[in-house]
């Protein structure tokens, strides 16, 4: 199996590297993501100016890494048109440093990349670790170490198993999956859940000042609403289930309902017996 690995958090993020190791026990994984963070980017591509890719020394042993200097979606559009030689099976973007929830994947870098696979016609899978989301946190803020090695730990296995489920039942038809983490130790995680995306957004604070005669404004996120409705993604990761949330464009490329509930069968089970 060949997997195209990239993320938003940059060639250096940790969660990458998490995801890749564990991708590599058994599938061959090139790594190709932004030399540097790009988060809240969407599927923002680089048209005005030339993009230069670097290879990188990667810290996980027999993976082919490169930077690029631009956006996770021109990463993917690169390695899927010129970097990667031979048959590409599946874009896996991650591991977001922070949940990527409701309305607001439509402004995720991590799933923009995993996006970008799926309209070239290959199934793609988004995956992000929970974090502690403080009041206001800015952009610029550095989600890195709101991350614990341990959450980055579940949140890989997760997705090995999730998409090693996928190599064993391939889909009918290329697939999208959104895959989020509760904040929970993995003995602690109560399920899996097949969800759909809930309605709102945390990126919903404007903070207004004054630098001198300027004003200016910083968009803040606040921490998620618990509240959202029963079967979406917020609700399950805030009731402590793993959320798997197919995402899609039409109704002709919803998946099978049959085939998402075999993803979700026995997977909290599998993974807390490992």
């Amino acid at each position: 199996m060949q997997i195209l690995v990239t993320n938003d958090d940059g060639i250096h993020a940790r969660g990458l590297w998490a995801l890749a190791g564990e991708l590599k026990k058994f599938a061959d994984v090139t790594v190709v993501a932004p030399d540097g963070e790009r988060s809240a980017i969407g599927t923002a591509v680089t048209l005005r100016y030339p993009l230069k890719v670097r290879p990188v020394k990667p810290p996980v042993s027999g993976v082919a890494a490169s930077s690029v200097d631009g956006t996770p979606s021109d990463s993917v559009i690169l390695a899927l048109g010129k970097l990667m030689a031979g048959k590409v099976d599946l874009v896996v973007s991650g591991i977001n440093h922070g949940p990527n929830l409701g309305e607001d994947v439509h402004i995720s870098g991590t799933v923009g990349a995993a996006l970008q696979g799926y309209l070239r016609g290959f199934s793609a899978v988004a995956v992000s670790a929970p974090a502690e989301m403080p009041h206001g946190l800015r952009p610029g803020d550095d989600m890195q170490h709101n991350v614990t090695d341990e959450a980055l730990e579940a949140t890989a296995r997760t997705a090995a198993l999730v998409i090693k489920r996928l190599a064993e039942n391939p889909p009918p038809r290329r697939i999208l999956l959104n895959i989020n983490l509760p904040p929970l130790p993995l003995m602690e995680i109560t399920g899996a859940k097949i969800t759909r995306l809930a309605q709102g957004s945390h990126i919903n604070t404007v903070e207004e000042g004054n630098h001198g005669r300027r004003r200016y404004y910083w968009l803040e996120r606040e921490r998620l609403d618990g509240t959202a409705g029963d079967g979406t993604d917020i609700w399950a990761v805030t009731h402590g289930d793993i959320s798997i949330t197919p995402l899609y464009f039409n109704r002709d490329d919803k998946p099978p309902q049959a085939f998402l509930d075999g993803l979700c069968a026995g997977l909290i089970e599998e993974l807390q017996r490992r």
